[in-house]
């Protein structure tokens, strides 16, 4: 399995592996599986051996190399690719191709990384099960008629089916750690602007952020060490020095550092056990590490989902209204003359009813209403407010804490088609993970054990803002104590 970049790296460096080789191997993966997972809209594969030959001609050459030389990465199809599709995996986007490439694109190719394709995602990334795609569904590698969550179920999925050992999701509410947490890998979410969204295709940009996929934290440190960083073309993007954040996973010392455990967690409804007994023995990891364990209360986190769930759909709303057939994306054929609201507005119309999906719908629809006139001060700046409260309180608690313990998600993963039907269960999957989009902090999902079918259950740690570092230190140290992370699926 193509499941370490470190370990490609270094194979390349010894000569044992060329990055052709790596590129033909990963490109026979995503062939032996993409009809049983669905992972990829997308494979690039004569680009991906020409990247590869070019890596291998600079290392002829004595040429300086990226950090990722010769690494096959995946890229989530709502960021921005010059040289492919990008169709956020809707029929609205379906022959969209760019004519740029996004900031962390730009950084992966910088860092000579092999981009072998697009991956699979719910639709304009509003979704918990990769079930909303219009490229069809994407199965879990553990257990095919399992959902492997989402938005970012096809990142997740083609690292776990061992295709590739990087990907790059994006997080607007957990869509990066849910999906790591199901398919037994390790995802981050950084600090809201410390990874550019230029080129992202935004969902709601207050929350958007694009972040690692990987199996182990090395990993992820190396890609966040790639595409982090400044953009001055993007707005929220955060000017601050980038650690090289692999140097910070050099001990699993963990004496001096507080972690906190939400005491309101635990009486959580619908919560398996079984999630609560891996956070309790991860609990116990840390500890025996030297880390204090601190009961620590988040006042306001009842209200985490409906806040998220009315800021999110209104920000989609406005970012949406775009796509109406006219200046790009997916235009009708069948355009009422006879209309009396006009043949314009009826093109309009009859083009966001077939280029948007469902649930796309619905959020529009939820968002434009909350943002309507006599309902703005009752939901979208009410919901502002108590985002700010939200904040208020992980700021009070990081001032008794350094880390914050959890889980990702209320269950493992689920079946297909269960909740599909069922918008109210598919957004509670966003439970314990909005929060930090929210509040704009870092987050990192770590495989932390298994149920007693064998699936994967995540934990989840957050930090303050732009401590990242930290969050990979301890993420580092609780993988060296622990396999959780080098269990593989035996499909």
């Amino acid at each position: 399995m193509l499941d370490s970049a470190l370990e490609l790296v270094r194979l390349q460096e010894n000569g044992d592996l060329t990055a052709v080789e790596i590129a033909e191997k990963a490109l026979a993966s995503v062939r032996d599986t993409q009809d049983s997972i669905n992972a990829f809209t997308h494979v690039a594969a004569e680009q991906a051996i020409e990247a590869a030959r070019r890596v291998d001609a600079k290392r002829a050459a004595g040429e300086p190399l990226g950090i990722l030389a010769g690494v096959p990465v995946a890229v989530k199809d709502v960021l921005c690719t010059n040289d492919m599709p990008t169709t956020c995996s809707s029929r609205m986007l379906k022959d969209f191709r760019p004519p740029y490439d996004a900031t962390v694109v730009s950084k992966l190719r910088e860092a000579d990384a092999v981009i072998i394709g697009k991956t699979n995602m719910d639709e304009f990334a509003m979704g918990a099960s990769t079930e909303t795609s219009a490229f069809g569904l994407t199965r879990n590698p553990w257990d095919t008629n399992r959902t492997p969550g989402g938005s970012s179920g096809g990142a997740a999925a083609c690292v776990a089916a061992g295709s590739v050992p990087l990907s790059l999701g994006t997080d607007t509410g957990g869509s990066i750690r849910q999906p790591a947490a199901f398919c037994g890998i390790t995802g981050m979410k950084p600090t809201y602007g410390r990874v550019s969204r230029y080129g992202l295709v935004a969902f709601a940009s207050s929350l958007d952020q694009v972040g690692p996929m990987a199996w182990s934290v090395p990993d992820v440190a190396l890609l966040l060490e790639a595409i982090a960083g400044f953009e001055p073309r993007d707005s929220t993007s955060l000017n601050q020095f980038v650690p090289k954040y692999t140097d910070v996973l050099q001990s699993s010392d963990l004496r001096g550092l507080r972690i906190g455990v939400l005491s309101e967690t635990a009486e959580t409804a619908g919560i398996d056990p079984a999630i609560m007994d891996v956070v309790n023995e991860a609990a116990k990891v840390f500890q025996s590490q030297g880390a204090e364990i601190i009961e620590v209360n988040l006042p306001h986190s009842k209200y985490w989902v409906p806040t998220y769930y009315v800021i999110a759909p209104c920000e989609a709303s406005s970012n949406l209204s775009r796509y109406d057939g006219a200046h790009y994306g997916h235009r009708t054929d069948s355009i009422d003359m006879h209309s009396p609201d006009g043949p314009l507005v009826s093109a309009y119309c009859r083009s966001r009813e077939e280029g948007f999906g469902s649930e796309v719908k619905r959020r529009i629809m939820v968002g434009t209403y909350a943002l309507s006139e006599g309902y703005t001060d009752k939901y979208y700046n009410q919901a502002l407010k108590v985002r700010r409260l939200i904040k208020g309180d992980f700021d009070a608690a990081f001032s008794q804490v350094d880390l914050l313990l959890g889980p990702v998600t209320p269950s493992t993963a689920f079946p297909l088609g269960d909740k599909i039907d069922d918008p109210l269960q598919m957004y509670l999957c966003d439970l314990f993970t909005v929060g930090a989009n929210l509040a704009g902090l870092p987050a990192i999902s770590l495989p932390g054990g298994s149920d007693s079918a064998g699936l994967p259950i995540g934990i989840q740690l957050q930090a303050p803002a732009l401590e990242e570092s930290r969050l990979l230190f301890a993420a580092n140290a609780f993988q060296t104590a622990t396999d959780h992370h080098q269990k593989r699926p035996s499909h």
